[in-house]
């Protein structure tokens, strides 16, 4: 190949990580469904991993889909726009699910709102043009996909445009497209895979020829069979190959996705890139495809709404910055017994309380859980059994960081590479004295982030 990279030639697994339920039995079945624009959206400033953005807006602004709303703050940055149509309303600050304190913009719609139909009618289109990688330069891509505000759409929320962004002296020969869907309950790509499977080829090869990869491949567990064979008889005719890897968790983490398909390892502290791989999600691919081939930036996404604790389970076409609330009352509200409402899936989502938060370009899905799921057996004191150590798909000792973090000991955490943990919940799961590893981990992070300051 010429890269210095070994060939392609993973066994389709790692070493480690645990098999947790599935739970796609709520919404694999369920098509997706347009939601009907609400009365309300709020766009938090902060949307990706990076630099908060800048107001592009004031109070009593009209806006129309796509308008700019924040320009971003920096390289490391992403745009945000209109997912309605309406008239801006004074700036807020909330806390998103995840804890962190933001600004953001409310837009109260006005008149009729049949974008989210129309974009759907093309996302789900088998008119997506093939060929329009060869049309355009790698620098025009990235262009379009920095103008256009797109992240990683599995949860991470990188900004795509500095993934794709080519290094000199780290050169790329593989694009990886992640359509594994790991975390139990959702269902969302999944149901992209079937359903719009050629905005998501149009939009993989314009990543490639982005990140100047040679080597295109889309990854899919293989307890998705119908996603692996749509998405095969989709790639027909060009460079993508479809590869079936193991079902495990977490197998749609990066790195470990990297190692199943490749078999080439990112050392700690490392990235992708250092191994000559740029991995993206399946509905990362469908924004690149509406971004340089329709000039329309990232204002919907797909949400699965999902669990036993909401009645009618749905994946849905959503605006961004639509309530959860507005969500799950399309999917007919909750049952009597739900009992934790989570933003994402239960291994490495948030639970929060205020369903009148909005939605971000990150949201991949809402899990709502009963009583009964959320019954465990109550705190005890470690075993020192060692399952957290054989089930970490880091290599890491959870219940040290995790000590490290109660008392505060910075020191110990860093030793521990605490920074190395990817937050996957194996650790958690697998734990028979219930204790909450991950949410101790990500305390002992902040700390150690506190004392860099």
């Amino acid at each position: 190949m010429g890269s210095g990279f070994p060939q392609v030639g993973g066994k389709g697994t790692f070493s480690r990580g645990v098999h947790p339920p599935d739970q796609k039995h709520f919404a694999a079945d369920a098509g997706i469904e347009v939601v009907p624009a609400p009365e309300k959206i709020i766009l938090p400033f902060s949307q990706h991993i990076g630099a908060p953005c800048k107001p592009a807006v004031k109070a009593k602004d009209e806006v129309k889909v796509g308008a700019l709303i924040g320009e971003a703050g920096g390289f490391v940055s992403a745009p945000i726009h209109a997912s309605i149509n309406g008239t801006v309303t004074k700036t807020i600050d909330l806390t998103l699910p995840t804890g962190r304190r933001i600004s953001a913009v409310p837009i109260k719609a006005d008149g009729d709102q049949p974008e989210g139909e129309l974009l759907f009618k093309e996302l789900t289109s088998d008119n997506w043009d093939r060929q329009a990688a060869e049309k355009h330069d790698p620098q025009g891509i990235i262009s379009a996909i920095n103008s256009a505000g797109i992240v990683g759409l599995g949860g991470a929320a990188f900004p795509t445009h500095v993934k794709l962004t080519p290094n000199k002296e780290k050169p790329v020969d593989v694009l990886l497209l992640n359509g594994c869907e790991c975390e139990p309950y959702l269902t969302s790509d999944y149901r992209l895979m079937l359903e719009a499977p050629q905005a998501i080829v149009a939009g993989a090869l314009l990543a490639a020829r982005a990140a100047g990869a040679k080597q295109i491949f889309i990854a899919i567990e293989d307890n998705k069979p119908r996603a692996i064979e749509r998405m095969t008889q989709a790639v027909q005719g060009t460079p993508i190959q479809v590869k079936a890897v193991k079902t495990k968790y977490p197998q749609g983490s990066e790195k470990h996705l990297i190692v199943a398909v490749t078999g080439r390892k990112v050392p700690p502290g490392a990235l992708p890139l250092d191994v000559g791989v740029v991995v993206s999600n399946v509905g990362s691919a469908c924004a690149i495809a509406f971004a340089v081939i329709k000039q329309k930036p990232l204002t919907h996404r797909v949400i699965c709404v999902t669990g036993a604790g909401v009645r009618t389970p749905k994946n849905l076409f959503v605006p961004i910055g639509t309530s959860y609330r507005h969500l799950i009352d399309y999917c007919g509200g909750l049952t009597p017994d739900a009992a934790r409402i989570i933003s994402g899936g239960p291994m490495m989502g948030f639970a929060f309380t205020d369903l009148d938060l909005p939605v971000t370009k990150g949201t991949s899905g809402v899990t709502v859980l009963t009583r009964d799921d959320v019954k465990k057996a109550q705190e005890t004191n470690c075993v020192r059994c060692g399952r957290c150590v054989d089930v970490c798909p880091m290599n890491l000792v959870p219940t040290k960081l995790a000590i490290a973090a109660r008392h505060q000991a910075t020191d110990v955490a860093e030793a521990y590479y605490i920074t190395a943990c990817v937050e996957c919940g194996c650790c958690a799961f697998t734990c028979p004295a219930s204790l909450p590893l991950v949410q101790l981990i990500r305390l002992g992070k902040t700390q150690v982030a506190a004392k860099k300051r």
